[in-house]
């Protein structure tokens, strides 16, 4: 009976030592199956961590590159305009060079102004001009009989005729008032007497009277020599080249203007009123 028992138990012992072996076995696959498993998923989150880094840094680089890109667009743009300031800035400084005052400046910016006005006519104004001339300023010119215009024939053109061919008379008022009669005018107590359309100095009307100018003076709408010497005067100073009163006198600052005004517009240089230069002002 004891024998039995003990062959029972053996048996179980041994069964049960094949049935732990067995379950040992069956239980090793399963350990790297869940091993790769859990190394899978790991691979796959740290997979897509990695993509969602990649695509944040991408992210990031492409603003700072933008962010970049557009810091770069503006400091171009920048240097751009800078170097257009530069170069209007050099070009008003080349503009400038050789003329000796602002004065000049202004005359050179206003050759348009002149040639826009032969296209609208100027009205002639009335002055008040004091009776007495400012000698200091105007000096009396002395007469020369038989005085010329210099350079006047050079003076091409039917319009300087009157210049080519003018000549200093001098004659006393019973001979001017037999030629000229009511043709005769008084500007500062001096006589002119009218002819083609110019006015000129009656020497020896009044022996001692005073002129500032020996010379034809166009007759700019049959106004007296004062007066159209201040209309004159007043359009020069509008465009920047008269810089002196409004006084009536052809004195050296006033011939020194239209003298500017003519080579700038390059006509003849007259320094006196002929019809070209008050037709180029827009006043004949």
């Amino acid at each position: 009976m004891r024998i039995f028992v003990v062959s029972i138990c053996s048996l179980a012992l041994v069964s049960m030592i094949y049935g732990a072996q067995k379950e040992e076995k069956k239980s090793q696959p399963k350990k790297p199956a869940q091993m790769a498993q859990h190394a899978t998923q790991t691979a796959g989150y740290a997979a897509q961590k990695g993509k969602k880094n990649e695509t944040s840094t991408t992210v990031n680089h492409g603003q700072k590159g933008k962010k970049n890109q557009t810091h770069a667009e503006r400091q171009a743009a920048k240097a751009t305009n800078e170097r257009q300031t530069a170069k209007a800035a050099n070009a008003g400084q080349v503009k400038g060079v050789g003329k000796p005052n602002q004065a000049k400046i202004a005359a050179g910016q206003n050759v348009a102004k002149g040639k826009f006005a032969q296209g609208k006519p100027v009205k002639p104004q009335h002055f008040n001009i004091s009776k007495q001339p400012n000698t200091a300023k105007a000096p009396q010119v002395r007469f020369q009989q038989g005085r010329q215009i210099a350079g006047s024939q050079n003076w091409q053109g039917q319009q300087y005729t009157v210049f080519r061919n003018y000549k200093s008379e001098w004659h006393d008022e019973n001979w001017w008032r037999g030629h000229y009669g009511n043709n005769i005018t008084f500007v500062f107590g001096a006589p002119y007497y009218w002819r083609a359309g110019y006015w000129f100095p009656a020497w020896g009307y009044y022996p001692n009277a005073y002129y500032a100018w020996d010379g034809p003076i166009y007759a700019y709408n049959r106004l007296p020599p004062d007066q159209v010497i201040a209309n004159v005067q007043a359009a020069l100073h509008q465009q920047g080249y008269y810089r002196g009163e409004v006084d009536g006198l052809i004195g050296p600052l006033t011939r020194a203007a239209i003298a500017d005004y003519q080579r700038d517009h390059a006509l003849y240089t007259t320094s006196t009123i002929d019809q070209p230069t008050l037709r180029s002002l827009g006043m004949a």
